[in-house]
């Protein structure tokens, strides 16, 4: 199996964009002002196809969690984690959890989005609020 690749569309490339700068940016509807993730071309409240890209606070909640203990890429080796996170803004990302893991249940621990270096690119990923420690491949933006 190979190396993962991000996806690159007409729509998400502004949002990887932001992410080579250190920030995490989304589609906000120019209308009713929900932002979106995954970005597409209408938003789904009010159906409008004006948008404009924000940054996002970086705050949010753990929805939901998971380690893996078996390889399904080659660039994350086990054990690791994806964490569903609901962000103060609204919208859910899937990301992953880095540094200290939660006592107990991960759901409803307060979380706050960082860059990282992930292989040959910047990547989002979260670490419990108020960690504040240096990761390995962060950029701790």
């Amino acid at each position: 199996m190979g190396t993962s690749e991000r996806v690159l569309t007409l729509y998400d490339r502004p949002m990887w964009a932001a992410l080579e700068q250190g920030r995490l940016e989304l589609q906000c509807c120019a209308a009713c002002g929900r932002f979106r993730y995954p970005p597409g071309p209408a938003c789904p409240d009010c159906l409008s196809l004006d948008y404009r890209w924000q940054p996002v606070s970086g705050h949010g909640t753990i929805l939901s969690w998971v380690v893996f203990h078996r390889q399904y890429f080659d660039d994350h080796p086990p054990p690791y984690n994806a964490v569903a996170v609901q962000l103060a803004e609204g919208p859910i990302i899937v990301s992953n959890l880095v540094g200290a893991e939660p006592a107990g249940s991960w759901i409803g621990a307060e979380i706050e989005i960082f860059c990282r270096t992930h292989g040959d690119r910047i990547q989002h990923a979260v670490r419990l609020r108020g960690d504040g420690q240096t990761h390995p491949g962060s950029d701790n933006r």
